[in-house]
């Protein structure tokens, strides 16, 4: 797998790029098929990306947003992705687009994780777009390290779909999709922003274990060229 750093002076400037990216690609996918679909991450650092890209000239009733993980929390918590993404990326033109949540108010995690994948199946194989982020740890997506089903989740024989995690860097039960479901996005991403995070990838890119840094296994086994998106 190749990689290409894409380096920009600041955050600003890294939100603009990466929005602009992200647009072409959207807009690329409708002219082909008359639709476009992006699955993006939570976090703090996607928060500008996301205004930025939600004023973008896009056929955006074409555009269907979901996310690449979730926790399982009610989606008015201040911990959920899909307040994130609604607040910051669903507003100005953007707020036309459709979105596919991860969550369902199930008793049980696993039974979001059905819901999720039933209701995604339509989408994303491949994703026209997808956003990783990466924390501290390695992880990405809900990949954590220590996770209880981290194996199976990079497993390139997982089929497409969401699935729980949970581990302690994690905080509540999650919903991921699988490496399977990510890897081969036409356009697929890790955004990331400051030096100690810079540190974290030169980490991952040397050799270990993927159970150690589960972005790893994006880094060396993805189909599509990733794309790393980074300012200091």
């Amino acid at each position: 797998m190749t990689a290409a750093m894409h380096v920009f002076d600041n955050g600003a400037a890294l939100a603009d790029g990466l929005a602009d990216a992200v647009a072409a690609a959207l807009s690329a996918a409708i002219a082909e098929r008359g639709e476009g679909n992006i699955a993006v991450s939570g976090g703090s650092t996607p928060k500008a990306f996301f205004k930025a890209l939600s004023g973008k000239t896009i056929d955006w009733p074409k555009v269907t947003v979901t996310l690449i993980d979730e926790r399982f929390v009610e989606p008015d918590s201040d911990r959920s992705n899909e307040k994130l993404v609604k607040d910051n990326l669903l507003i100005n033109a953007a707020a036309s687009a459709s979105f596919q949540p991860l969550y369902y108010p199930t008793a049980a995690p696993e039974e979001a994780a059905a819901a999720a994948t039933k209701q995604t199946a339509g989408i994303g194989c491949p994703f026209d777009v997808a956003i990783l982020g990466m924390g501290g740890d390695g992880h990405t997506a809900s990949f954590f390290p220590g996770g209880s089903r981290l194996a199976e989740a990079l497993d390139p024989a997982t089929p497409r779909g969401v699935m729980t995690m949970e581990a302690e860097g994690a905080g509540e039960p999650r919903l991921t999709f699988t490496f399977s479901s990510l890897q081969d996005a036409r356009l697929l991403v890790l955004h990331i922003e400051g030096v100690a995070k810079k540190d974290v990838l030169a980490k991952a890119e040397a050799p270990g274990d993927e159970a150690e840094m589960p972005i790893r296994a994006i880094l060396r086994r993805a189909a599509s060229p990733l794309q790393i998106y980074w300012a200091p």
